[in-house]
């Protein structure tokens, strides 16, 4: 089975003093993902099982497919558990902290992949202000509540510095814009959300490390039945000429969350091929 690309990274960057095996850098590590029914949060989770974690699942309405991967997390040989919650509802987030931390007396990895689908299902017929209210009230003040909570836990558990991680989600066009309606949608929610991190990263500092992955075209739910001329825009605007994948995402991931990364703090770090400006296309995502 060939070894993935960050773990062979870890292999050749492993401190001489570490003693877990270079093909399991997370071996030991207690980790969370929320939104791990999605695409990018459910390839998160399974691959840091693959890399020695054990794993609780966080899921909101689609139990069934946080299931589904919790179950080949343990054909692993890890642990996994699957929680429930609505991150947008007050004391269902305080409970999915609660229960994150007694599942294993704590988090050592913390990543928040979970958000609201406005793009399809139901959600894409709402108006742009209903859009937008979900999308702050899970997206921006969800995840950035559940960071406050966790990071605090985590600066008080007395861990060496940089031992504990947390990672949020953001977007790579926030650096430059995207036009129309989801454009202005996700650039403010994921711009709120990255300024966010590189705040807390100075706040939880020097014990916990916090960064933002920030993804391109990335090919999950709404990718999978994209126009044509959406297909054409994602692959002509990566340098590599290709969708990202949730993997792609993962790898990044599992790289952040291990001791490879213990000098990486309060960074955003782009997961899109290398962007090139393709010009303007008509239309926009869930058009």
């Amino acid at each position: 089975m060939e070894t993935p690309f960050h773990s062979q990274l870890f292999s050749m960057v492993q401190d001489s003093n570490n003693n877990e095996p270079a093909g399991f850098p997370l071996a030991g590590q207690r980790a969370a993902v929320t939104g791990a029914s999605g695409g990018i949060g459910g390839a998160i989770a399974l691959a840091l099982a693959r890399d020695g974690a054990d794993v609780l699942l966080h899921a909101h309405q689609n139990r069934s497919e946080a299931d589904g991967i919790a179950e080949k997390i343990e054909q692993l040989g890890r642990r996994a558990t699957v929680v429930t919650a609505d991150i947008g509802n007050p004391q269902e987030r305080e409970e999915l902290v609660t229960q994150a931390w007694q599942w294993q007396q704590g988090i050592d990895t913390w990543i928040n992949a979970a958000g609201m689908d406005v793009l399809t299902g139901e959600a894409s017929s709402l108006s742009f202000e209903q859009k937008l209210q979900k999308l702050w009230q899970v997206d921006v003040q969800g995840t950035i509540l559940l960071c406050r909570m966790v990071g605090q836990r985590m600066k008080n558990a007395g861990s060496e510095p940089g031992e504990a991680v947390l990672l949020n989600i953001g977007w790579d066009q926030v650096a430059h814009g995207m036009e129309g309606e989801s454009g202005e949608m996700f650039g403010a929610i994921k711009g709120a959300i990255t300024a966010f991190t590189l705040s807390l990263a100075r706040s939880l500092a020097p014990v916990v490390r916090v960064n933002c992955i920030a993804p391109g075209w990335i090919r999950t739910a709404w990718g999978e039945t994209a126009s044509e001329a959406w297909q054409q825009r994602a692959i002509s605007e990566s340098l590599l000429g290709r969708w990202g994948t949730p993997e792609d995402v993962a790898n990044v991931a599992c790289f952040l969350a291990s001791p490879a990364a213990t000098f990486l703090s309060g960074q955003v770090i782009p997961v899109n091929g290398g962007f090139r400006h393709a010009g303007n296309l008509p239309g926009e995502p869930g058009s």
